[in-house]
Protein backbone atom coordinates (compact mmCIF):
# COMPACT_ATOMS: atom_id res chain seq x y z
CA UNK A 1 0.00 0.00 0.00
CA UNK A 2 1.33 3.42 -0.96
CA UNK A 3 2.02 5.79 1.92
CA UNK A 4 0.52 7.93 3.23
CA UNK A 5 -2.61 5.85 3.83
CA UNK A 6 -5.49 8.21 4.65
CA UNK A 7 -9.13 7.21 5.11
CA UNK A 8 -12.22 8.74 6.68
CA UNK A 9 -13.44 12.23 7.57
CA UNK A 10 -11.02 13.53 10.24
CA UNK A 11 -11.68 16.87 11.91
CA UNK A 12 -8.53 18.56 13.18
CA UNK A 13 -8.14 21.15 15.90
CA UNK A 14 -7.19 23.65 13.19
CA UNK A 15 -10.43 24.85 11.62
CA UNK A 16 -8.56 25.84 8.46
CA UNK A 17 -7.43 22.27 7.93
CA UNK A 18 -10.81 20.78 8.76
CA UNK A 19 -12.78 23.15 6.57
CA UNK A 20 -10.35 22.78 3.68
CA UNK A 21 -11.37 19.18 3.19
CA UNK A 22 -8.91 18.60 0.34
CA UNK A 23 -6.46 15.72 0.29
CA UNK A 24 -3.63 18.19 0.76
CA UNK A 25 -5.32 19.74 3.80
CA UNK A 26 -5.90 16.31 5.36
CA UNK A 27 -2.30 15.30 4.71
CA UNK A 28 -1.05 18.54 6.30
CA UNK A 29 -3.37 17.99 9.24
CA UNK A 30 -1.97 14.54 9.88
CA UNK A 31 1.62 15.68 9.46
CA UNK A 32 1.10 18.36 12.08
CA UNK A 33 -0.73 15.94 14.38
CA UNK A 34 1.80 13.14 14.15
CA UNK A 35 4.73 15.54 14.62
CA UNK A 36 3.47 16.64 18.05
CA UNK A 37 5.65 15.93 21.06
CA UNK A 38 2.74 14.34 22.91
CA UNK A 39 1.63 11.95 20.18
CA UNK A 40 -1.24 10.21 22.04
CA UNK A 41 -2.78 13.52 23.09
CA UNK A 42 -2.42 14.93 19.59
CA UNK A 43 -4.17 11.93 17.99
CA UNK A 44 -6.91 12.05 20.65
CA UNK A 45 -7.68 15.64 19.57
CA UNK A 46 -8.70 14.47 16.08
CA UNK A 47 -12.43 13.89 15.76
CA UNK A 48 -14.49 11.91 13.30
CA UNK A 49 -13.80 8.52 11.70
CA UNK A 50 -10.26 8.05 10.42
CA UNK A 51 -7.47 5.62 9.64
CA UNK A 52 -3.96 6.88 8.95
CA UNK A 53 -0.56 5.36 8.25
CA UNK A 54 2.14 7.92 7.53
CA UNK A 55 5.94 7.76 7.38
CA UNK A 56 7.92 10.27 9.38
CA UNK A 57 11.17 12.05 8.51
CA UNK A 58 13.10 9.71 10.83
CA UNK A 59 12.07 6.63 8.84
CA UNK A 60 9.40 5.48 11.28
CA UNK A 61 5.77 4.90 10.33
CA UNK A 62 2.82 5.90 12.54
CA UNK A 63 -0.59 4.23 12.35
CA UNK A 64 -3.83 5.24 14.06
CA UNK A 65 -7.59 4.64 13.91
CA UNK A 66 -10.52 6.49 15.46
CA UNK A 67 -12.02 5.70 18.85
CA UNK A 68 -14.47 3.12 17.48
CA UNK A 69 -12.40 1.92 14.50
CA UNK A 70 -15.16 3.03 12.15
CA UNK A 71 -12.33 3.19 9.66
CA UNK A 72 -10.36 -0.05 9.68
CA UNK A 73 -6.58 -0.39 9.37
CA UNK A 74 -4.77 -3.71 9.02
CA UNK A 75 -1.04 -4.26 8.93
CA UNK A 76 1.55 -6.92 8.22
CA UNK A 77 5.23 -6.90 9.11
CA UNK A 78 7.82 -8.65 6.99
CA UNK A 79 11.28 -8.07 8.44
CA UNK A 80 11.98 -4.35 8.44
CA UNK A 81 8.97 -3.55 6.24
CA UNK A 82 5.37 -2.82 7.22
CA UNK A 83 2.45 -2.86 4.80
CA UNK A 84 -1.06 -1.63 5.56
CA UNK A 85 -4.52 -1.93 4.03
CA UNK A 86 -8.12 -1.35 4.94
CA UNK A 87 -8.90 -5.07 4.64
CA UNK A 88 -7.09 -8.06 6.10
CA UNK A 89 -7.51 -10.15 2.95
CA UNK A 90 -5.64 -7.54 0.93
CA UNK A 91 -2.53 -8.24 3.02
CA UNK A 92 -2.93 -12.00 3.30
CA UNK A 93 -2.29 -12.84 -0.33
CA UNK A 94 -1.65 -16.51 -0.93
CA UNK A 95 1.02 -16.84 1.76
CA UNK A 96 -0.88 -16.17 4.99
CA UNK A 97 -2.59 -19.26 6.43
CA UNK A 98 -5.76 -18.95 8.47
CA UNK A 99 -5.41 -18.55 12.22
CA UNK A 100 -7.30 -21.29 14.15
CA UNK A 101 -7.54 -19.03 17.20
CA UNK A 102 -9.31 -16.44 15.06
CA UNK A 103 -11.79 -19.04 13.82
CA UNK A 104 -12.47 -19.94 17.45
CA UNK A 105 -13.03 -16.26 18.21
CA UNK A 106 -15.48 -16.09 15.34
CA UNK A 107 -17.52 -18.96 16.75
CA UNK A 108 -17.36 -17.32 20.19
CA UNK A 109 -18.15 -13.69 19.25
CA UNK A 110 -19.68 -14.22 15.76
CA UNK A 111 -16.92 -11.84 14.63
CA UNK A 112 -13.13 -11.73 15.00
CA UNK A 113 -12.12 -8.94 17.40
CA UNK A 114 -8.92 -6.97 16.85
CA UNK A 115 -5.99 -7.18 17.01
CA UNK A 116 -6.39 -10.67 15.57
CA UNK A 117 -7.66 -11.25 12.03
CA UNK A 118 -8.55 -14.45 10.22
CA UNK A 119 -4.99 -14.64 8.89
CA UNK A 120 -1.78 -15.50 10.72
CA UNK A 121 0.63 -12.57 10.61
CA UNK A 122 -2.04 -10.03 9.64
CA UNK A 123 -3.36 -7.78 12.40
CA UNK A 124 -6.02 -5.09 12.80
CA UNK A 125 -5.29 -1.97 14.81
CA UNK A 126 -7.74 -1.89 17.76
CA UNK A 127 -10.05 1.10 18.22
CA UNK A 128 -8.52 4.17 19.88
CA UNK A 129 -5.01 2.79 19.32
CA UNK A 130 -1.94 3.99 17.52
CA UNK A 131 1.25 2.20 16.53
CA UNK A 132 4.79 3.28 15.70
CA UNK A 133 6.96 1.06 13.51
CA UNK A 134 10.67 1.86 13.65
CA UNK A 135 13.84 -0.15 13.05
CA UNK A 136 11.86 -3.34 12.52
CA UNK A 137 9.95 -3.03 15.80
CA UNK A 138 6.28 -2.19 16.35
CA UNK A 139 4.87 -0.51 19.45
CA UNK A 140 1.07 -0.50 19.82
CA UNK A 141 -0.69 1.51 22.54
CA UNK A 142 -3.99 3.28 23.22
CA UNK A 143 -4.05 7.03 22.69
CA UNK A 144 -7.38 7.25 24.54
CA UNK A 145 -9.12 5.08 27.12
CA UNK A 146 -12.73 5.46 28.32
CA UNK A 147 -12.74 7.78 31.33
CA UNK A 148 -15.90 8.51 33.31
CA UNK A 149 -17.05 11.03 35.86
CA UNK A 150 -19.16 8.52 37.80
CA UNK A 151 -20.92 11.09 39.95
CA UNK A 152 -21.58 13.60 37.17
CA UNK A 153 -20.79 17.29 37.24
CA UNK A 154 -23.73 18.57 39.20
CA UNK A 155 -25.59 20.27 36.35
CA UNK A 156 -29.36 20.53 36.50
CA UNK A 157 -31.49 18.20 34.41
CA UNK A 158 -32.77 21.13 32.32
CA UNK A 159 -29.26 22.35 31.53
CA UNK A 160 -28.13 18.85 30.60
CA UNK A 161 -31.23 18.28 28.44
CA UNK A 162 -30.71 21.50 26.48
CA UNK A 163 -27.01 20.80 25.93
CA UNK A 164 -27.78 17.22 24.92
CA UNK A 165 -30.26 18.30 22.25
CA UNK A 166 -27.79 20.82 20.88
CA UNK A 167 -25.07 18.17 20.73
CA UNK A 168 -27.42 15.77 18.94
CA UNK A 169 -28.38 18.35 16.34
CA UNK A 170 -24.76 19.37 15.79
CA UNK A 171 -23.63 15.74 15.52
CA UNK A 172 -26.23 15.04 12.83
CA UNK A 173 -25.32 18.24 10.98
CA UNK A 174 -21.65 17.24 10.98
CA UNK A 175 -22.48 13.90 9.37
CA UNK A 176 -24.55 15.36 6.53
CA UNK A 177 -22.65 16.18 3.34
CA UNK A 178 -25.15 18.17 1.29
CA UNK A 179 -26.50 15.18 -0.61
CA UNK A 180 -29.99 13.80 -0.06
CA UNK A 181 -30.33 13.49 3.75
CA UNK A 182 -31.16 9.90 4.66
CA UNK A 183 -31.19 7.50 7.60
CA UNK A 184 -31.87 3.93 8.57
CA UNK A 185 -35.07 3.74 10.61
CA UNK A 186 -35.78 0.69 12.76
CA UNK A 187 -38.38 2.45 14.88
CA UNK A 188 -36.15 2.41 17.97
CA UNK A 189 -35.18 5.47 19.98
CA UNK A 190 -31.80 6.01 18.31
CA UNK A 191 -32.76 5.78 14.65
CA UNK A 192 -35.95 7.75 15.31
CA UNK A 193 -33.93 10.48 17.01
CA UNK A 194 -31.58 10.69 14.03
CA UNK A 195 -34.56 10.92 11.65
CA UNK A 196 -36.03 13.81 13.64
CA UNK A 197 -32.73 15.63 14.06
CA UNK A 198 -32.03 15.56 10.32
CA UNK A 199 -34.90 17.98 9.79
CA UNK A 200 -33.71 20.23 12.63
CA UNK A 201 -30.12 20.18 11.39
CA UNK A 202 -30.81 20.59 7.67
CA UNK A 203 -34.31 22.00 7.37
CA UNK A 204 -35.12 19.15 4.98
CA UNK A 205 -37.22 16.02 5.21
CA UNK A 206 -35.19 12.92 5.91
CA UNK A 207 -35.48 9.98 3.58
CA UNK A 208 -35.93 6.99 5.90
CA UNK A 209 -35.41 3.31 5.10
CA UNK A 210 -36.83 0.39 7.07
CA UNK A 211 -36.75 -3.39 6.90
CA UNK A 212 -39.54 -5.73 7.93
CA UNK A 213 -40.08 -9.49 8.24
CA UNK A 214 -43.26 -11.45 7.70
CA UNK A 215 -42.72 -13.46 10.88
CA UNK A 216 -44.44 -13.20 14.25
CA UNK A 217 -42.32 -11.53 16.92
CA UNK A 218 -39.69 -10.19 14.50
CA UNK A 219 -41.40 -7.32 12.71
CA UNK A 220 -41.52 -3.83 14.20
CA UNK A 221 -42.40 -1.89 11.07
CA UNK A 222 -45.30 -0.28 12.90
CA UNK A 223 -42.84 1.69 15.05
CA UNK A 224 -40.83 2.76 12.02
CA UNK A 225 -44.02 3.99 10.40
CA UNK A 226 -44.94 5.85 13.57
CA UNK A 227 -41.58 7.64 13.62
CA UNK A 228 -41.78 8.36 9.88
CA UNK A 229 -45.20 9.92 10.27
CA UNK A 230 -44.19 11.86 13.39
CA UNK A 231 -41.16 13.42 11.70
CA UNK A 232 -42.73 13.59 8.23
CA UNK A 233 -39.97 11.60 6.57
CA UNK A 234 -39.91 10.38 3.00
CA UNK A 235 -40.38 6.80 4.08
CA UNK A 236 -39.37 3.60 2.27
CA UNK A 237 -39.90 -0.03 3.31
CA UNK A 238 -38.71 -3.43 2.21
CA UNK A 239 -39.75 -6.82 3.54
CA UNK A 240 -36.89 -9.33 3.47
CA UNK A 241 -37.90 -12.84 2.39
CA UNK A 242 -36.32 -16.29 2.70
CA UNK A 243 -35.61 -16.15 -1.05
CA UNK A 244 -33.58 -12.98 -0.43
CA UNK A 245 -31.41 -14.92 2.01
CA UNK A 246 -30.87 -17.74 -0.44
CA UNK A 247 -29.75 -15.25 -3.10
CA UNK A 248 -27.58 -13.04 -0.90
CA UNK A 249 -25.94 -15.16 1.81
CA UNK A 250 -23.00 -16.11 -0.44
CA UNK A 251 -22.52 -12.51 -1.58
CA UNK A 252 -22.68 -10.91 1.86
CA UNK A 253 -20.55 -13.60 3.53
CA UNK A 254 -17.82 -13.27 0.90
CA UNK A 255 -17.84 -9.46 0.97
CA UNK A 256 -16.18 -9.30 4.40
CA UNK A 257 -12.43 -9.60 4.77
CA UNK A 258 -12.89 -12.28 7.44
CA UNK A 259 -15.79 -14.43 8.70
CA UNK A 260 -18.61 -12.27 10.04
CA UNK A 261 -21.75 -13.74 11.54
CA UNK A 262 -23.96 -10.92 12.81
CA UNK A 263 -27.34 -12.13 11.55
CA UNK A 264 -28.56 -8.55 11.08
CA UNK A 265 -26.08 -8.11 8.23
CA UNK A 266 -28.49 -9.44 5.59
CA UNK A 267 -31.38 -7.13 6.57
CA UNK A 268 -28.93 -4.22 6.84
CA UNK A 269 -27.68 -4.96 3.34
CA UNK A 270 -31.17 -4.94 1.84
CA UNK A 271 -31.94 -1.70 3.64
CA UNK A 272 -28.74 -0.11 2.29
CA UNK A 273 -29.43 -1.40 -1.21
CA UNK A 274 -32.93 0.08 -1.13
CA UNK A 275 -31.48 3.47 -0.18
CA UNK A 276 -28.81 3.33 -2.89
CA UNK A 277 -31.38 2.48 -5.55
CA UNK A 278 -33.33 5.53 -4.36
CA UNK A 279 -30.41 7.82 -5.13
CA UNK A 280 -28.89 8.07 -1.65
CA UNK A 281 -25.09 8.31 -1.50
CA UNK A 282 -24.63 8.81 2.26
CA UNK A 283 -26.88 7.47 5.02
CA UNK A 284 -26.90 8.00 8.78
CA UNK A 285 -27.26 5.18 11.32
CA UNK A 286 -28.35 5.36 14.95
CA UNK A 287 -25.84 2.89 16.38
CA UNK A 288 -24.32 3.82 19.73
CA UNK A 289 -27.12 5.29 21.79
CA UNK A 290 -27.70 2.17 23.88
CA UNK A 291 -23.99 1.76 24.60
CA UNK A 292 -23.42 5.43 25.50
CA UNK A 293 -26.54 6.03 27.56
CA UNK A 294 -27.35 2.64 29.15
CA UNK A 295 -30.04 1.14 26.96
CA UNK A 296 -29.33 -2.59 26.84
CA UNK A 297 -31.28 -4.95 29.09
CA UNK A 298 -28.08 -6.67 30.21
CA UNK A 299 -27.10 -3.51 32.12
CA UNK A 300 -30.12 -3.85 34.40
CA UNK A 301 -29.61 -7.59 34.63
CA UNK A 302 -26.01 -7.23 35.77
CA UNK A 303 -27.04 -4.66 38.36
CA UNK A 304 -29.39 -7.28 39.83
CA UNK A 305 -26.59 -9.85 39.85
CA UNK A 306 -24.28 -7.35 41.50
CA UNK A 307 -26.70 -6.94 44.40
CA UNK A 308 -25.89 -10.53 45.32
CA UNK A 309 -22.30 -9.48 46.02
CA UNK A 310 -23.59 -7.12 48.71
CA UNK A 311 -25.05 -9.99 50.71
CA UNK A 312 -22.65 -10.84 53.60
CA UNK A 313 -20.28 -13.65 52.59
CA UNK A 314 -21.22 -15.79 55.60
CA UNK A 315 -24.91 -15.57 54.71
CA UNK A 316 -24.21 -16.43 51.07
CA UNK A 317 -22.05 -19.49 51.80
CA UNK A 318 -23.89 -20.69 54.87
CA UNK A 319 -27.51 -20.27 53.82
CA UNK A 320 -28.33 -18.83 50.36
CA UNK A 321 -26.10 -21.09 48.27
CA UNK A 322 -26.88 -24.37 50.07
CA UNK A 323 -30.60 -23.58 49.86
CA UNK A 324 -30.42 -22.66 46.16
CA UNK A 325 -28.43 -25.80 45.42
CA UNK A 326 -30.95 -28.00 47.17
CA UNK A 327 -33.89 -26.72 45.09
CA UNK A 328 -32.19 -26.52 41.68
CA UNK A 329 -33.93 -29.68 40.47
CA UNK A 330 -37.38 -28.19 41.17
CA UNK A 331 -38.75 -26.51 38.02
CA UNK A 332 -40.30 -23.55 39.83
CA UNK A 333 -37.21 -22.85 41.94
CA UNK A 334 -34.40 -23.72 39.53
CA UNK A 335 -34.09 -20.07 38.52
CA UNK A 336 -32.90 -19.27 42.02
CA UNK A 337 -29.89 -21.55 41.58
CA UNK A 338 -29.25 -20.15 38.10
CA UNK A 339 -29.23 -16.65 39.56
CA UNK A 340 -26.76 -17.66 42.28
CA UNK A 341 -24.51 -19.46 39.79
CA UNK A 342 -24.31 -16.43 37.53
CA UNK A 343 -23.96 -13.93 40.37
CA UNK A 344 -20.97 -15.85 41.77
CA UNK A 345 -19.00 -15.42 38.55
CA UNK A 346 -16.62 -12.47 38.27
CA UNK A 347 -16.97 -9.93 35.52
CA UNK A 348 -16.54 -10.00 32.58
CA UNK A 349 -16.82 -13.83 32.51
CA UNK A 350 -20.37 -13.47 33.84
CA UNK A 351 -21.36 -11.68 30.63
CA UNK A 352 -20.70 -14.91 28.73
CA UNK A 353 -23.19 -16.96 30.75
CA UNK A 354 -25.37 -17.24 27.67
CA UNK A 355 -22.58 -17.47 25.11
CA UNK A 356 -23.84 -19.83 22.43
CA UNK A 357 -20.60 -21.74 21.94
CA UNK A 358 -19.96 -22.17 25.67
CA UNK A 359 -23.51 -23.27 26.44
CA UNK A 360 -23.51 -25.84 23.64
CA UNK A 361 -20.09 -27.04 24.82
CA UNK A 362 -16.73 -26.44 23.16
CA UNK A 363 -15.86 -30.15 23.36
CA UNK A 364 -19.18 -31.10 21.83
CA UNK A 365 -19.06 -28.56 18.99
CA UNK A 366 -15.40 -28.49 17.94
CA UNK A 367 -13.34 -31.41 16.68
CA UNK A 368 -10.44 -32.69 18.83
CA UNK A 369 -7.93 -31.86 16.08
CA UNK A 370 -9.14 -28.26 15.92
CA UNK A 371 -9.21 -27.88 19.72
CA UNK A 372 -5.56 -28.92 19.91
CA UNK A 373 -4.64 -25.76 18.00
CA UNK A 374 -6.47 -23.43 20.40
CA UNK A 375 -6.06 -21.66 23.71
CA UNK A 376 -9.68 -20.91 24.71
CA UNK A 377 -8.50 -19.12 27.87
CA UNK A 378 -6.81 -16.48 25.69
CA UNK A 379 -10.18 -15.09 24.62
CA UNK A 380 -11.23 -14.46 28.22
CA UNK A 381 -7.86 -12.95 29.12
CA UNK A 382 -8.21 -10.46 26.28
CA UNK A 383 -11.71 -9.57 27.47
CA UNK A 384 -10.42 -9.09 31.00
CA UNK A 385 -7.76 -6.67 29.75
CA UNK A 386 -10.39 -4.57 27.98
CA UNK A 387 -12.68 -4.76 31.02
CA UNK A 388 -10.02 -3.46 33.39
CA UNK A 389 -8.81 -0.64 31.13
CA UNK A 390 -11.72 1.78 31.65
CA UNK A 391 -11.19 4.51 34.22
CA UNK A 392 -14.25 4.21 36.42
CA UNK A 393 -15.47 2.75 39.70
CA UNK A 394 -18.95 2.07 38.32
CA UNK A 395 -20.05 -1.37 37.16
CA UNK A 396 -22.39 0.19 34.62
CA UNK A 397 -19.80 2.50 33.10
CA UNK A 398 -17.32 -0.35 32.89
CA UNK A 399 -19.96 -2.36 31.01
CA UNK A 400 -20.51 0.55 28.64
CA UNK A 401 -16.80 0.85 27.89
CA UNK A 402 -16.60 -2.92 27.36
CA UNK A 403 -19.48 -2.70 24.88
CA UNK A 404 -17.86 0.22 23.07
CA UNK A 405 -15.18 -2.26 22.13
CA UNK A 406 -16.92 -5.61 21.69
CA UNK A 407 -20.49 -4.65 20.74
CA UNK A 408 -19.86 -1.50 18.70
CA UNK A 409 -16.33 -1.47 17.32
CA UNK A 410 -16.00 -5.21 16.71
CA UNK A 411 -19.53 -6.14 15.69
CA UNK A 412 -22.31 -3.63 15.06
CA UNK A 413 -20.23 -1.02 13.25
CA UNK A 414 -18.53 -3.54 10.91
CA UNK A 415 -22.01 -4.86 10.15
CA UNK A 416 -23.32 -1.45 9.10
CA UNK A 417 -20.11 -0.30 7.42
CA UNK A 418 -19.64 -3.55 5.53
CA UNK A 419 -23.17 -3.86 4.20
CA UNK A 420 -23.41 -0.16 3.37
CA UNK A 421 -20.13 -0.40 1.45
CA UNK A 422 -21.37 -3.49 -0.40
CA UNK A 423 -24.46 -1.53 -1.46
CA UNK A 424 -22.35 1.46 -2.58
CA UNK A 425 -23.19 3.79 0.31
CA UNK A 426 -21.17 5.90 2.70
CA UNK A 427 -22.45 5.79 6.29
CA UNK A 428 -22.20 8.13 9.28
CA UNK A 429 -22.79 7.54 13.00
CA UNK A 430 -23.86 10.78 14.70
CA UNK A 431 -24.47 9.05 18.05
CA UNK A 432 -20.72 8.37 18.22
CA UNK A 433 -19.73 12.01 17.81
CA UNK A 434 -16.92 12.94 20.21
CA UNK A 435 -19.04 15.64 21.84
CA UNK A 436 -21.81 13.16 22.62
CA UNK A 437 -19.27 10.59 23.80
CA UNK A 438 -17.73 13.07 26.24
CA UNK A 439 -21.19 14.18 27.36
CA UNK A 440 -22.26 10.60 28.10
CA UNK A 441 -19.04 9.89 30.01
CA UNK A 442 -19.78 12.84 32.31
CA UNK A 443 -23.42 11.91 33.04
CA UNK A 444 -24.21 10.57 36.51
CA UNK A 445 -24.57 6.80 36.56
CA UNK A 446 -28.11 7.20 37.87
CA UNK A 447 -29.01 9.17 34.74
CA UNK A 448 -28.15 6.18 32.55
CA UNK A 449 -29.67 3.41 34.65
CA UNK A 450 -32.14 4.69 37.24
CA UNK A 451 -32.93 1.70 39.39
CA UNK A 452 -33.67 -0.78 36.60
CA UNK A 453 -34.95 1.84 34.13
CA UNK A 454 -32.76 1.83 31.04
CA UNK A 455 -31.33 5.03 29.45
CA UNK A 456 -33.43 7.19 31.76
CA UNK A 457 -31.90 10.54 30.86
CA UNK A 458 -31.95 9.96 27.11
CA UNK A 459 -35.65 9.15 27.14
CA UNK A 460 -36.65 11.92 29.53
CA UNK A 461 -34.60 14.51 27.64
CA UNK A 462 -36.35 13.58 24.39
CA UNK A 463 -39.84 13.26 25.83
CA UNK A 464 -42.05 15.40 23.63
CA UNK A 465 -39.59 15.15 20.75
CA UNK A 466 -40.01 11.40 20.24
CA UNK A 467 -43.44 9.75 20.23
CA UNK A 468 -44.26 8.26 23.64
CA UNK A 469 -44.85 4.83 22.08
CA UNK A 470 -41.25 4.74 20.85
CA UNK A 471 -39.86 5.89 24.19
CA UNK A 472 -41.65 3.06 25.99
CA UNK A 473 -41.19 0.29 23.40
CA UNK A 474 -38.93 -2.69 23.97
CA UNK A 475 -35.73 -2.80 21.95
CA UNK A 476 -35.74 -5.12 18.94
CA UNK A 477 -33.86 -3.85 15.88
CA UNK A 478 -33.28 -5.75 12.64
CA UNK A 479 -33.36 -9.26 14.16
CA UNK A 480 -33.55 -11.98 11.52
CA UNK A 481 -36.03 -14.91 11.77
CA UNK A 482 -33.56 -17.25 10.12
CA UNK A 483 -34.25 -20.34 12.23
CA UNK A 484 -38.01 -20.05 11.75
CA UNK A 485 -37.62 -19.66 8.00
CA UNK A 486 -35.08 -22.49 7.71
CA UNK A 487 -37.72 -24.89 9.04
CA UNK A 488 -40.36 -23.78 6.56
CA UNK A 489 -38.53 -22.78 3.38
CA UNK A 490 -37.14 -25.66 1.32
CA UNK A 491 -34.49 -23.70 -0.60
CA UNK A 492 -33.16 -22.08 2.57
CA UNK A 493 -32.99 -25.41 4.34
CA UNK A 494 -31.16 -26.94 1.38
CA UNK A 495 -28.67 -24.06 1.47
CA UNK A 496 -28.08 -24.76 5.17
CA UNK A 497 -27.67 -28.50 4.57
CA UNK A 498 -25.23 -27.90 1.72
CA UNK A 499 -23.10 -25.42 3.70
CA UNK A 500 -22.95 -27.52 6.85
CA UNK A 501 -22.31 -30.64 4.83
CA UNK A 502 -19.21 -29.08 3.28
CA UNK A 503 -18.13 -27.59 6.61
CA UNK A 504 -18.27 -31.05 8.18
CA UNK A 505 -15.41 -32.12 5.95
CA UNK A 506 -13.11 -29.28 7.01
CA UNK A 507 -12.40 -30.73 10.46
CA UNK A 508 -13.43 -27.63 12.44
CA UNK A 509 -16.80 -28.75 13.80
CA UNK A 510 -17.81 -32.24 14.87
CA UNK A 511 -19.91 -33.82 12.06
CA UNK A 512 -22.18 -35.49 14.65
CA UNK A 513 -22.98 -32.08 16.15
CA UNK A 514 -23.81 -30.64 12.73
CA UNK A 515 -26.20 -33.51 11.98
CA UNK A 516 -27.88 -33.15 15.36
CA UNK A 517 -28.14 -29.39 14.92
CA UNK A 518 -30.03 -29.62 11.63
CA UNK A 519 -32.00 -32.82 12.15
CA UNK A 520 -33.13 -32.32 15.74
CA UNK A 521 -32.15 -29.16 17.59
CA UNK A 522 -33.35 -26.60 15.04
CA UNK A 523 -36.91 -27.88 15.31
CA UNK A 524 -36.75 -27.80 19.12
CA UNK A 525 -35.88 -24.09 19.32
CA UNK A 526 -35.61 -22.36 15.97
CA UNK A 527 -34.43 -19.02 17.33
CA UNK A 528 -31.72 -20.37 19.65
CA UNK A 529 -30.24 -23.11 17.48
CA UNK A 530 -30.90 -21.15 14.31
CA UNK A 531 -28.24 -18.66 15.41
CA UNK A 532 -25.61 -21.41 15.48
CA UNK A 533 -26.72 -22.68 12.07
CA UNK A 534 -26.43 -19.13 10.75
CA UNK A 535 -22.87 -18.47 11.92
CA UNK A 536 -21.74 -21.83 10.55
CA UNK A 537 -23.33 -21.12 7.17
CA UNK A 538 -21.64 -17.70 7.00
CA UNK A 539 -18.30 -19.28 7.94
CA UNK A 540 -18.55 -21.89 5.22
CA UNK A 541 -19.55 -19.40 2.54
CA UNK A 542 -16.67 -17.13 3.51
CA UNK A 543 -14.24 -20.05 3.36
CA UNK A 544 -15.45 -21.07 -0.08
CA UNK A 545 -14.25 -17.77 -1.51
CA UNK A 546 -11.29 -16.82 0.68
CA UNK A 547 -9.79 -20.18 1.66
CA UNK A 548 -11.55 -22.97 -0.24
CA UNK A 549 -8.93 -25.62 0.58
CA UNK A 550 -8.85 -25.01 4.34
CA UNK A 551 -8.80 -28.23 6.34
CA UNK A 552 -7.75 -29.04 9.88
CA UNK A 553 -5.01 -31.68 9.88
Amino acid sequence: MTFPFLKGRPRFASQALTQGGSDAAVTDGWRMTLAALDLPQAIASVEGPFAVAMPGPDGSTTLAVDRFAIQSLCYRIDGDRITVAERADELAGSSAPLDPQAIYDYLYFHAIPSPRTAYQGVFRLPPAHYAVFANGHLRVAPYWVPTFDDAGRGESFDALRDRFKTLLRDAVATQLDGSKPACYLSGGTDSSTVAGMIREASGQRAASYSIGFDADGYDEMSYARLAAQHFDTEHHEYYVTPDDLVRSIPEVAASYDQPFGNSSALPAYYCARMAREDGVSRILAGDGGDELFGGNTRYAKQRVFNWYGQVPAALRSGFVEPLSRSVRALPLLSKAWSYVEQARQPMPARLESYNLLLRLGVERVLSPAFRQQLDPSLTLREQEAVWSSARTDSLLNRQLAFDWRYTLAENDLPKVCGTSRLAGLQVGFPMLDTGLLDFAAALPVDYKLRGLKLRWFFKEALRGFLPDAIITKKKQGFGLPFGVWALRHDALRRLAQDALGTLAGRGIVEPAFLRELLDQRLAEHAGYYGEMVWILIMLEHWLRVHSPDYRVD
